[in-house]
């Protein structure tokens, strides 16, 4: 797997290849090359990987430095092997460069619960595990699994109106869901620092369950 300079890699970027930006979530999110997704080096990667992309695209990575053999590695072992190369410096060269940059839009929980009562348009969506929704979630929350989410019906779904609120349970998993999403054109989005377990513990959490699931 090959390093490449930044200005071919923004080329290459241009040309609509997808990029895979490994970083942690919280660094992604404060910039990140737009139309990437956010899958985090970490225990979920491989099934992430196998998730939003088929071992027939052409794929461009952005990486922290010392990282590229083991990820070669890992690729190697899912069968990607059209894996174009990672961006060389890491993200810092692109930003040292003076290259344009996205970024996702974090809130609190406490912000959250402010908004919901005022907001007509925003949507709530939690992507944890069906079996997580059902036992406790936000009464104006709709459940759209991580794993779900690269079904073309469940991105349709979601209108130009919406101001989109995503928490997961806590972890990296919103992250990843607002970056695809962005990738699909859904722009009106916020994900809400600390998820699940920031969101319960707000006294004006109208938290409900899911019994049907449960039993």
């Amino acid at each position: 797997m090959k390093n490449i300079p930044v200005q071919a890699f923004f080329d290459l970027a241009n040309k609509g290849l997808d990029i895979i930006d490994l970083r942690e979530s919280d660094n992604f999110g404060m910039a990140f090359i737009k139309g990437s997704i956010n899958i985090p080096y970490n225990k979920k990667f491989a099934d992430r990987v196998k998730q939003f992309f088929s071992a027939e695209q052409n794929l461009l990575l952005v990486m922290n430095e010392g990282d590229d053999e083991n990820v070669a590695k890992e690729f190697e072992s899912l069968g990607y092997k059209h894996v174009i190369g990672y961006l060389e410096g890491g993200f810092i060269s692109w930003t040292k460069a003076n290259l344009p940059v996205d970024m996702i839009i974090d809130i609190e929980a406490d912000e959250l619960m402010m908004d919901l009562p005022y907001d007509e348009n925003l949507v709530v969506i939690d992507v944890r595990k069906p079996l997580e929704f059902a036992q406790g979630h936000l009464k104006q929350s709709v459940n759209i699994p991580l794993n779900d989410l690269a079904d073309p019906a469940k991105v349709a779904a979601i209108e130009e109106r919406d101001n989109v609120y995503l928490h997961c349970g806590g972890g990296s998993s919103s992250f990843v869901a607002a970056s695809y999403l962005k990738k699909q054109g859904v722009h009106n989005l916020h994900v809400i620092i600390g998820g699940w377990r920031k969101i319960k513990e707000e006294s004006k959490a109208k938290i409900v369950k899911e019994p049907d699931v449960l039993n």
